[in-house]
């Protein structure tokens, strides 16, 4: 009625007993999230305190565990995938061989068997690394992003944040250590040049790290973009399964197999490079015969000297060059320019239609976007500054290893210094707890 006549309307007077249930509901929801509050800041603010952390539970972070293991001394090794040893299981092609034999890529104290073939499957190194973190009980938390490490003087400790990826919601967990080491390689995120028209391309587009197989490429035109020994060994893959296989291979490169780079392992203690170079490159005038006639030009600089002063390695032969030389694989000698369509164009104006393009174009390191610290040890690309053997220790219990491209060979020679280096400086803290009766 009172609607209809235009007068104000006056509302229904809510009973005592329903405000005050609706008050107790919001006091307590408002406790409830109060909680929730304090109980988060508490798990960001309160840090574990540790003597070593090491950041990246790959071979080189794993190697530095154990040998500080055996001297006693206890680390935390935080890995942002939820796997040890994740390259060899999440980014490695499935005919993928360690082209070390395996006296060379045995980790510290943990030589592998008799048994185990000379070249171990992809497979059979993830569990090799497996069994190495149980054997020597490597403590480990998965899933553990870091964001941040920077040197605290007052506490002259290393002040670290890391997000947890698993089930716990990205919750931010808080770390001190006296000492750090950079273990997380040079694998951590894909790079993929910018290519003008890519975006348009019809066919498929991967990176290295997502080829595992040439299933379903057989008769497709399938471009390989990018030499090295990625590069080269899906090429031979996809040429096997009938793939009509380009390669662009745009720098010089040394060609060896693994049996000629495995003499040259085995003389290393005994001979200077420029010595091994030369046994080298004659094995593999005997074995290849010119390279250069089929687009592949050796450097000036010999293979081994090569590896031991420059991040490049020597590409190991997996039939890949006997594909070359019948042309069952062609060979592009200049850069992808642009894409139109399913057309490549490069960069001496030739242009070739393809169903699929494999970008084996390598990674990139992410130190230097959590990493806060200006000593030098790590360099603008997120490596080792410095070259071998000068490469390894920091300033303020800072070490590298792993990060100097010498492959798992290096990764042991890294992870031995490191661990006495540290045991050596922990000494004196572990005599003194040991006379206080801790």
């Amino acid at each position: 009625m009172a609607r209809g006549l235009g007068l104000p309307t006056t509302p229904t007077p809510t009973p005592l007993s329903s405000r005050a249930h609706n008050a107790s509901l919001g006091e307590a929801r408002l406790l409830e999230l109060g909680a929730a509050a304090v109980a988060m800041a508490a798990a960001v603010a309160v840090a574990e305190q540790e003597d070593v952390i090491i950041v990246g539970a790959g071979q080189s972070g794993l190697a530095v565990a154990a040998c500080l293991s055996l001297r006693g001394v206890r680390a935390l090794v935080l890995e942002r995938d939820d796997c040890v040893g994740s390259l060899w299981r999440k980014r490695a092609y499935d005919r993928l061989h360690l082209h070390l034999g395996k006296k060379y890529s045995a980790l510290p104290h943990a030589p592998h068997p008799d048994s185990a073939p000379t070249y171990l499957h992809r497979d059979e190194y993830a569990a090799y690394l497996d069994g190495y973190a149980a054997r020597f009980a490597v403590r480990t938390r998965l899933c553990r992003e870091v964001r941040c490490a920077r040197y605290d003087p007052a506490s002259a400790r290393w002040v670290m944040e890391a997000v947890d990826l698993g089930g716990t919601g990205g919750q931010t967990e808080r770390y001190k250590a006296r000492f750090l080491v950079v273990a997380s390689g040079e694998n951590a995120e894909k790079f993929v040049p910018e290519v003008p028209g890519l975006e348009a391309f019809p066919g498929e587009v991967m990176h290295a790290a997502e080829y595992r197989s040439a299933e379903g490429m057989r008769g497709k035109a399938v471009l390989v973009v990018g030499s090295g020994n990625s590069g080269m060994e899906i090429a031979y893959d996809l040429a096997a399964a009938g793939a009509v296989t380009s390669i662009v291979v745009r720098s010089e490169l040394h060609l060896v197999t693994k049996e000629i780079w495995n003499v040259a392992m085995a003389l290393y203690p005994y001979l200077p490079a420029w010595v091994i170079d030369k046994l080298v490159l004659l094995m593999c005038a005997v074995v290849f015969g010119d390279t250069s006639r089929h687009g592949l030009r050796r450097p000036a600089v010999g293979p081994f000297t090569m590896k031991l002063t420059t991040p490049a390695y020597p590409v190991v032969d997996v039939g890949t060059y006997d594909k070359i030389r019948t042309g069952e694989i062609r060979v592009l000698p200049a850069g992808v320019k642009s894409v139109r369509g399913n057309v490549v164009e490069f960069g001496d104006g030739k242009r070739h239609p393809f169903d699929a393009i494999v970008f084996a174009t390598g990674y990139r390191s992410t130190v230097r976007q959590w990493l806060k610290s200006e000593d030098g040890l790590i360099g603008d690309d997120g490596m080792a500054a410095r070259s071998c053997p000068e490469h390894w220790k920091g300033d303020n219990g800072l070490y590298c290893a792993g990060m100097v491209r010498r492959g798992i060979y290096g990764s042991c020679e890294d992870a031995e210094l490191i661990a006495g280096d540290i045991s050596k400086l922990l000494r004196p803290q572990q005599e003194q707890e040991q006379g206080n009766g801790f």
